[in-house]
């Protein structure tokens, strides 16, 4: 049946490719400069191949105007699409950050004489997965470590990030930390309660003692527009300097000892922990329960609404009768509350004790934490867990590979001088900026082309795509009436 029409069809098309060659002038010729006999071939065959189910020639064609695109060409791009909009995204340049910065931690070990090769497996081993070890617990210990190194980060992470969404730029974690840990190890060896109450107890202290170190801040920063940078920097020694006072007196000292320490705190006060080899504690818990409440805070509550207002538009904020004062003296103070909390998590299931070091170098690692998590919840989470696979594989590089511990700072502050300068990573790697988006627009006029046509009937739908321009074949009111007739029988 396929085959008689086809035949017809191509008869057809010659007596009619030969009406047009009568009608065309002296000069000029049918279709591409065919004679009557192939142009009425070329016709046929045209219709031939569409009574079998064939896709119209147009498609073949690409790069016409008035066609409509194919669904392969629409896939091709919505991929393109997607690439364009992941390369112009902010997550792209942190990154390529990361990336370069390993490259030019692998530099400098050239320049130092280490191996590249055995500096990063060495580092992987201590931090992710040991394939050296005999057992299957052996080797998935390392991940354990680095969660439980990444705990006070991502605590202090969230704390830093609640500030840098409300316009505050909180320097202050190592000195909202101290006071935490401060106020856990009093509770933890000078009282003594029940297991469980006197674990929420020191833990409850520390969040009390980190909050009024903030408020301090904050209020000064309300009442007095004092700048909250450098009040927050200065107590930072404040607090660093009054624990080393602190651990001069008697009732702050060991009983029996000359180091500069406190005594231990009780057993009921610790965190619980797993059994050798894996490293982890019920730090984890506490990190989770504080990463869902800041992302409800931020999102759901409206204290949370008021300060990513007060973060965009201070001005704008205000007309709207929002607090500025109010805004800033709470954020502060929750924000010294959850670095006191880290404190806490520190003393309760890691150190145990106080030390004029208690805090570490975790109060400025959260800074850098909070800006490669883009100040988000989630993104700082994960940020906490990667430094805390830089921590725990950076000692495994000292050990085993001889590579210096000071490779994870090296690779921290590149880390934080590319997320600073965003410009020169997208620069360095001709990254589009996502100012123009023209793969979503050509999309977007895809679809409303296809809609319009969906909603035409089929006859109008075939006749304009027949005497759409560039189609590649002529079309009359004779030929489309010998059509519809041949459909009818």
């Amino acid at each position: 049946m396929a085959e008689t029409q086809g035949n017809e069809a191509a008869q057809r098309g010659t007596a009619q490719g030969g009406a047009a060659q009568g009608q065309a002038g002296p000069n000029e010729v049918g279709l591409g400069g065919a004679g009557p006999e192939e142009n009425g071939a070329l016709l046929g065959a045209g219709e031939a191949f569409r009574a079998e189910g064939g896709t119209a020639w147009d498609d073949a064609t690409p790069g016409e105007e008035g066609r409509e695109p194919s669904r392969l060409r629409l896939a091709m791009c919505r991929c393109l699409s997607l690439l364009y909009r992941a390369l112009s995204s902010s997550a792209a340049v942190y990154v390529l950050a990361i990336v370069v910065s390993l490259a030019v931690g692998a530099i400098l070990m050239l320049v130092s004489g280490a191996d590249v090769v055995e500096g990063y497996s060495a580092m992987v081993r201590g931090s992710v997965f040991n394939w050296k070890a005999q057992s299957f617990q052996g080797q998935i210990a390392p991940l354990t470590s680095s969660i439980f190194s990444s705990l006070p980060l991502i605590i202090a992470g969230l704390a830093l990030a609640l500030g840098f969404r409300g316009g505050l730029f909180n320097i202050g974690g190592t000195g909202q930390i101290v006071a935490g840990a401060i106020g856990a190890a009093w509770v933890g060896f000078q009282c003594h309660m029940p297991a469980g109450v006197h674990l929420l107890a020191c833990l409850l202290a520390a969040v009390v003692c980190g909050g009024i170190y903030g408020f301090i801040a904050g209020f000064l920063k309300a009442t007095t527009g004092a700048n909250e940078v450098i009040m927050t920097i200065m107590l930072n020694f404040v607090a660093t300097l009054g624990l080393a006072q602190l651990l001069t007196y008697q009732s702050f000292r060991r009983p029996g000892s000359g180091d500069p320490r406190s005594p231990t705190i009780d057993a009921t006060a610790q965190l619980p922990e797993t059994a050798p080899p894996f490293q982890i504690n019920g730090g984890v818990v506490v990190a989770i329960l504080a990463t869902i409440f800041v992302w409800w805070y931020l999102e759901r509550s409206t204290w949370g609404f008021e300060l990513r207002a007060v973060g965009a538009n201070p001005d704008a904020a205000k007309t709207a009768g929002m607090s500025i004062g109010k805004v800033t003296t709470v954020t502060l103070t929750l924000s010294g509350a959850l670095c006191g909390l880290a404190g806490g998590v520190t003393m309760t299931g890691d150190l145990k004790y106080l030390t004029d070091d208690v805090a570490g170098d975790t109060g400025f690692d959260a800074i850098t934490v909070a800006l490669l998590g883009r100040n988000r919840p989630m993104g700082t989470f994960f940020a906490g867990i990667l430094f805390g696979v830089f921590r725990a594989g950076g000692r495994t590089m000292d050990a085993q590979a001889d590579v210096p511990i000071d490779m994870v700072l090296i690779l921290q502050s590149v880390i934080v001088l590319l997320i600073a300068a965003p410009a020169f990573v997208r620069w360095l790697f001709r990254l589009p900026t996502g100012g123009s988006d023209r793969w979503r627009a050509y999309l977007t006029l895809a679809r409303e082309k296809a809609a319009g046509q969906a909603e035409a009937s089929p006859d109008s739908a075939a006749q304009a795509e027949d005497r759409a321009p560039g189609n590649g074949r002529l079309r009359t009111e004779a030929q489309e009436t010998d059509d519809k007739k041949e459909a009818f029988k």
